[in-house]
């Protein structure tokens, strides 16, 4: 049987390690929450929300790894990499395979410490948030979790034993979609997570907030514009649907089209009507290095290779900065900093 690890158990980690688990493979949960570790070997990993179910897991923090992985889903907050890809490597062999499934852009930094032919890509379409060591709460209804619960793919796109491999042992969580074109995927992922993440993290707020007020929502439309014109200016073919949206049509060059694009907005999103960001749950317990460079950050510095100003994700990435060097939560106040923004928005498109 192979020997599979989940480096960086938290609150997405935990329910991926429980449902594992549970189908009966071999696989060890790896976090540095010391507590959180011991709580896990103690009493299970504690599944809450519309999965109500506690699985007895083996866990132990990266000093206490042992051994070799074959196969290893890296789901470490990206600001750790520096950290715990070194403290990985001596533990995988040549035929090993990490399957990364952070946000943002993440497969070229994590192959420069593991190499790239190590290295398979994931998204992750469902959310949970950790409400203390050892329990993690699903965020996502089951049912939209079963229908699309990963995308997956090697780097160069072809259906390759392993990924096939990986796709079996992520469809304990729901439908797995193996695809030839995972960075129009990786694409389709940064947007939800650049867009209503970044927007949650930096206004304090649920992603059902921003779709509630009318003018939050608008910010969020363009932000969601930025995303998909520095994809496509990139050359990257975002994936025809995401949650029933072609998340390609949400960019536009004028207001009649913003206003069709924001139907495909709300498609994608409602059904995330509860979330927080990771970022902003993050904050909550006190953690002051969160994802925003590799997240929103990724939008700026991918729109500047083509000559594309992104000012909506260069405010969000300014605003959880602040709140982040001041260790101050942030709150719906920041709304108003788009100001100027949209005023300036509404000129160029009318």
């Amino acid at each position: 049987m192979k020997r599979i690890a989940i480096m960086g158990a938290g609150a997405l980690g935990t329910i991926l390690g429980a449902y594992i688990t549970r189908s009966g493979r071999d696989v060890l949960l790896i976090d540095a929450y010391k507590e959180h570790v011991d709580a896990l070997n103690n009493h299970g990993a504690k599944v809450v929300g519309e999965d109500n179910l506690v699985v007895p897991v083996k866990a132990c923090t990266p000093d206490e790894m042992e051994g070799f992985f074959d196969i290893v889903f890296y789901i470490t907050k990206a600001p750790a990499n520096s950290v715990a890809l070194p403290q990985l490597l001596p533990h995988l062999n040549d035929d090993s395979v990490v399957c990364v499934l952070q946000n943002g852009l993440p497969e070229g930094p994590v192959a420069e410490y593991v190499g790239e032919d190590r290295v398979v890509g994931g998204t992750v379409n469902w959310g949970g948030g950790l409400q203390g060591p050892g329990v993690s709460h699903s965020t996502v209804s089951a049912k939209a979790r079963a229908d699309n619960a990963f995308e997956i793919g090697e780097l160069d796109g072809k259906k390759t034993d392993r990924i096939i491999e990986i796709s079996d042992i992520l469809s304990v969580m729901g439908k797995v979609h193996v695809l030839d074109n995972f960075s129009g995927a990786r694409w389709a992922k940064l947007f939800v997570n650049a867009t209503y993440s970044g927007l949650s993290a930096a206004l304090g707020c649920s992603y059902g907030d921003i779709l509630d007020d009318e003018f939050a929502f608008k910010v969020s439309t363009y932000a969601a514009n930025e995303v998909v014109k520095a994809a496509r200016l990139n050359g990257i073919k975002i994936i025809d649907e995401y949650n029933g949206q072609d998340i390609k049509k949400a960019e536009f060059d004028n207001e009649s089209e913003r206003l069709e694009s924001a139907k495909v907005v709300i498609g994608v999103f409602d059904r995330f009507r509860l979330v927080n960001a990771s970022m902003l749950n993050d904050m909550r317990r006190g953690i002051w290095n969160v994802e925003i460079d590799q997240i929103n950050g990724s939008v700026v510095s991918e729109g500047e290779k083509m000559g594309l100003d992104t000012p909506f994700h260069r405010k969000i990435v300014e605003l959880v900065k602040r709140a982040c060097s001041t260790q101050t939560l942030p709150t719906w106040e920041n709304l108003k900093e788009f100001g100027e923004l949209v005023k300036n928005a509404e000129k160029i498109y009318g």
